[in-house]
């Protein structure tokens, strides 16, 4: 079962607007955010004109991740960059990004995350600090409406994500889920196990992902917890080891609710009820179909793995041009254990909707698929 590649090349389409639209904007705020110097100010210049018509180059630090990279690049390099697929673009692209701001190199830029004053301004923003303020009601709410709202709010915490802020298309607005429900979301957890979540951004968003993987651990329907981050800075606000430590402060720091959970997700991790990974292939450019076998036997002994966010969900499904109604157990087939999906629509790819609910949406004439104004819960047992 195949479909085509979403691609960067042709001019208006969502994929083009970013490499041409979004990365430029970003590029802009890092050299607002940073008092970088005139070497790198000129190779993040430089690479806006090779991503955006020139041809691929190799990386030519000498980096940890340098001969997995070899690897990843390998019958790309001098290819023009309009001819790769998107997955595969964004990513090379975030990581010529750390190469550019000297994040490998020896100098004063070496380990600086780039995007950290983004990821703290979010997190130390007035709509992160109401968002914490909020969860004082849970306590009061009965077990099934807190499953509920633990749920929700790991959906569409997935819209704080600041790369997807540059975007023209983002509304800010929240229509509803598209296909899912919390309860098909817990109907998983049958039995006490190994649960992996792969987190997706920092901020609030990982917030509100402590919160759901307290849930799961105060319920007993998990009996350890891996967290899976990305090993270095990526896709401007995904979640590192680093991003972990912020929001756990940021939680354990707050009064009420939110200070409660921050303690226990601390005693979890201290006791090792919590695990926190960072495996190199989270930043590959590749779909989860190609993932290493230590990786693969991870997911294989989890009791459920859930997947949170827009890029961890094109990984899974693949980023191509599916039929929306082609069925999620299809095209997740190969992954190797129950899987679950909570994603907030920030590009194309889509699959697993009802052929009504597809029509519906196109017939209101937005583009739905992208603007971050509907989100789903998909689960395959």
């Amino acid at each position: 079962m195949d479909a085509p590649l979403i691609s960067i090349d042709e001019p208006g389409s969502f994929g083009w607007r970013v490499f041409h639209e979004r990365h430029p904007v970003m590029i802009e705020r890092l050299r607002a955010a940073h008092p970088f110097g005139p070497d790198v100010r000129d190779a993040l210049s430089a690479l806006l004109e090779e991503t955006t018509g020139g041809v691929v180059a190799a990386l030519d630090e000498d980096a940890p991740d340098h001969d997995v990279w070899t690897a990843w690049t390998a019958g790309q390099l001098g290819r023009p960059w309009s001819e790769m697929s998107f997955l595969w673009a964004e990513s090379y692209f975030f990581r010529k990004l750390l190469a550019a701001t000297g994040y490998f190199a020896p100098g004063p830029w070496r380990g600086v995350d780039p995007f950290a004053p983004m990821k703290r301004a979010e997190l130390s923003s007035a709509a992160t600090a109401e968002t914490l303020k909020a969860l004082d009601a849970l306590p009061g709410l009965a077990d099934a409406d807190r499953d509920a709202a633990a749920v929700a709010a790991a959906v569409w915490g997935n819209q704080a994500d600041l790369a997807f802020q540059l975007s023209t298309d983002a509304s800010g607005t929240t229509s509803g889920l598209v296909t899912g429900s919390p309860e098909e979301f817990w109907s998983l957890f049958a039995e006490p196990g190994e649960v992996h979540l792969v987190a997706d951004n920092a901020a609030g968003e990982l917030a509100a992902d402590l919160v759901l993987i307290d849930r799961l651990l105060t319920t007993g329907r998990a009996a350890h917890v891996v967290l899976h981050v990305k090993p270095t800075p990526y896709y401007v606000s995904d979640a590192t080891p680093t991003d972990v430590l912020e929001v756990l402060h940021r939680l354990t720091g707050s009064p009420g609710e939110a200070g409660e959970i921050g303690r226990r997700v601390e005693e979890a991790l201290r006791d090792g009820r919590i695990a926190v990974r960072a495996h190199r292939f989270f930043c590959a450019p590749k779909e989860f179909g190609e993932m290493p076998d230590d990786l693969r036997a991870e997911f294989a002994s989890a009791a459920v793995t859930i997947f949170k966010g827009d890029l961890n969900y094109r990984r899974l499904v693949g980023d191509r041009h599916w039929p929306a109604t082609t069925p999620f157990a299809d095209v997740v087939s190969h992954f190797p254990g129950p899987v679950a999906t909570l994603r907030v629509l920030k590009s194309e790819v889509v699959v697993g909707l009802p052929a009504a609910t597809v029509s519906s949406l196109d017939a209101e004439g937005q583009a739905w698929r992208t603007q971050g104004s509907h989100a789903l819960i998909q689960t395959r047992a």
